[in-house]
């Protein structure tokens, strides 16, 4: 298969109403193999997708403050096995349920819990007390988008020590359970730098792979760039203007809340500079950005037998295992889509998903904004066809 072939399956995807517009990238060797854009930034203006189409990248985020904590751990900073309540109080003496009743936590909460997913923290849902409370947290962090709402001063830190009041779903280290971790770990970042997360950041990952269009908001004179997102509705595809997760859907203020989990945007060309520099072991244009050890420990699968347990059901993460934030393919013969042992990566929920594959030295990334995507058939089939043409 050629990888022409790869935009007739975009162009499909677009005129199927799946999508409204989206892009994608492949690099080999740190060169560009192709690249395909079709469709619409915002199809009420008919802006197209381009190169420098900015997009909400939600989950994505996590990768990006996973690497800022590691170049903590490489500076001496911080331990792996420090207790998050060395950090941000509100994780002092934690409780777990058990069914219905409330025990003490067997172990405290580590840093490495957090890179892990292991920490026994949830997102918000219905179907436990913690994810209810969590809830209720990130509905705070949702009004505070609003103007003279009262909690429009809430920030991270604040946050997420409220967040380390509410009883945890287990034990930290029992079981895995995707959840609000990375979001910690930016307020860890925080009080351990004495800077904002998201100057943090600019200072030692974004301006020195010359990522200039990511952040935690898009600026009036990026604004036309952005991406609008949209959502399944019984007539097709209509515009979503809803705040998830205390995420402004439009991005056009700075947030007190700087969330490490899903808070950034971004565009393919900035992100394929962060890919590549962990593709490099830590190097972009020369220059080192994170130390080689630190990268090979990032992306290296962490998780015991009995905390891969959840992956099994999760059909994206089939063939997988976990650690630092990202999925690593561990069992190529389980996964859902064509893949080589070792590739790590991960996506978000808005359709944003990049691959790196160090045995192939191959990046791809593909990014598109419809609600409750994450890796989805159309990021499957690219991934065959794309490994079909090497």
């Amino acid at each position: 298969m050629s990888l022409s072939q790869m935009n007739d399956i975009l162009i499909k995807a677009v005129e199927d109403g799946e999508i409204v517009g989206g892009n994608f990238l492949c690099l080999k060797d740190g060169i560009e193999q192709c690249y395909f854009e079709y469709g619409y930034a915002d199809r009420e203006t008919k802006a197209p997708i381009r190169k420098d189409t900015i997009f909400r990248l939600y989950s994505m985020s996590k990768p990006v403050t996973s690497a800022a904590v590691m170049l903590l751990v490489e500076r001496g900073l911080i331990d792996l096995l420090d207790p998050v309540e060395l950090y941000l109080e509100g994780f002092k003496d934690q409780k777990y349920y058990e069914g219905s009743t409330l025990k003490d936590v067997k172990r405290k909460m580590t840093i490495k819990d957090l890179l892990f997913m292991t920490a026994g923290l949830t997102y918000p849902g219905e179907n436990s007390l913690t994810e209810r409370e969590t809830g209720k947290l990130f509905d705070k962090l949702v009004d505070g988008l609003k103007e003279s709402s009262p909690y429009d001063t809430f920030g991270t830190v604040e946050a997420m020590n409220e967040l380390g009041k509410i009883p945890l779903m287990f034990s930290p280290g029992d079981e895995f359970l995707y959840s609000s971790c990375a979001d910690v770990l930016g307020a860890i970042v925080e009080v351990v730098t004495k800077m904002p997360f998201s100057e943090f950041l600019q200072n030692n990952i974004f301006t020195p792979l010359d990522m200039n269009d990511t952040g935690f908001y898009v600026p009036e004179e990026k604004q036309a760039r952005l991406a609008s997102t949209y959502e399944v509705a019984e007539d097709g595809l209509k515009k979503y203007v809803g705040d998830n997760l205390g995420i402004q859907n439009r991005m056009l203020r700075k947030p007190v809340f700087e969330s490490g989990g899903a808070g950034l945007a971004s565009t393919i060309e900035d992100y394929s500079k962060f890919a590549t520099m962990l593709l490099n072991k830590g190097v972009y244009n020369g220059r080192r950005i994170l130390a080689e050890k630190t990268v090979e420990y990032m992306v290296t699968n962490h998780l015991n037998p009995k905390q891969e347990h959840f992956l099994e059901t999760w059909e994206g993460l089939a063939g997988y295992s976990y650690g630092n934030l990202m999925r690593i393919l561990t069992k190529p013969e389980l996964c859902n889509h064509l893949g080589t042992k070792g590739e790590y990566g991960w996506d978000g929920w808005l359709g944003v998903f990049f691959m790196n594959s160090p045995k192939d030295n191959l990046t791809f990334l593909l990014m598109y904004q419809k609600t409750n995507s994450g890796t989805t058939p159309l990021t499957r089939k690219l991934l065959n066809a794309l490994r079909a043409s090497f």
